[in-house]
């Protein structure tokens, strides 16, 4: 009896390193992905009431988890009974991000920057409006962020899946549960600081003292922060997507510093090119 313990102890403890193992190398592998993610996931959180910053992270964050709640299993399954389908359906998603980058980048180019500043005035004002009921905005944002980071997450399993292809199953599940759990703590961690650095600039700079000063420039970077981080996340998409797209084609990749405009080039193209289809379909619906 108590050897069999011991060698079911043993058996787990070697399941535990393994695992613990290819999550150190699947970690190396999606840090990039995990650099994307974050930017755009902070970057859906702008234009929400700053009191609503954490409960509509909060609730992007539950997203994450149903997501990767779906997607654990159903990776496992997929590279059990169908691995084929695993690249087209990455490519798919993909190509969807492509397509939301490019529709915000027209969405700029069609309307006038009178049009832009008269919607953005508007959206200023019914967020320091506290009668003007928000909910509508931010179950938006929350739904667009939960789409987003569905992709997101499913492009890092799938590439933790590849990392931990000639493992067996138990350390396959294992890995993926791991990844998807560590991912999803430190990326909504992380935005959640991000958003009320604001906050903590302004506590700092009430204290006096040295601190003072330490929270003045916490006040002036979070503005830049977010601005930042809106133009990072709309990047972020094309090279996302495009790098699905150039990963899933037979191309030679390029060298390591060239690789992410690339990534871009061919993200802005698919994105492009997913817009028109859509755009003439829809005309021809309405037809």
């Amino acid at each position: 009896m108590a050897t069999s313990l011991l060698a079911l102890l043993d058996d787990v403890a070697t399941v535990l390193d393994d695992v613990a193992a290819l999550a150190k190398v699947a970690a190396k592998k999606t840090s990039g992905v995990l650099g994307d993610d974050l930017a755009l996931n902070a970057n859906q959180v702008a234009g929400v009431r700053a009191e609503r910053e954490l409960p509509v992270v909060w609730a992007v964050a539950k997203g994450s988890v149903l997501n990767k709640a779906i997607l654990v299993p159903s990776a496992l399954a997929v590279s059990a009974a169908a691995p084929w389908a695993v690249t087209p359906l990455l490519v798919a998603g993909g190509v969807y991000l492509c397509y939301e980058g490019f529709e915000k980048l027209a969405h700029r180019f069609l309307h006038s920057a009178e049009e832009e500043r008269a919607k953005h005035a508007a959206l200023v004002k019914a967020v320091a409006d506290p009668a003007v009921d928000l909910v509508a905005f931010e179950k938006e944002k929350i739904a667009g962020a939960i789409r987003t980071d569905f992709i997101l997450s499913a492009e890092i399993i799938v590439i933790t899946l590849g990392a931990a292809a000639g493992a067996s199953f138990v350390v396959r599940a294992g890995t993926l549960c791991a990844v998807a759990a560590a991912m999803t703590v430190f990326v909504y961690g992380f935005v959640a600081a991000i958003v009320r650095l604001d906050d903590a600039g302004r506590a700092l700079a009430v204290r006096g003292g040295a601190t003072a000063r330490i929270g003045e420039y916490l006040l002036l970077l979070s503005p830049m922060m977010m601005r930042s981080l809106s133009v990072l996340g709309t990047a972020a998409m094309f090279m996302v997507g495009g790098g699905i797209l150039l990963h899933a084609l037979p191309v030679p990749h390029l060298h390591p510093a060239a690789q992410p405009f690339a990534d871009a080039a061919a993200g802005v193209a698919a994105g492009a090119l997913a817009l028109a289809l859509v755009s003439g379909a829809k005309k021809a619906a309405r037809r």
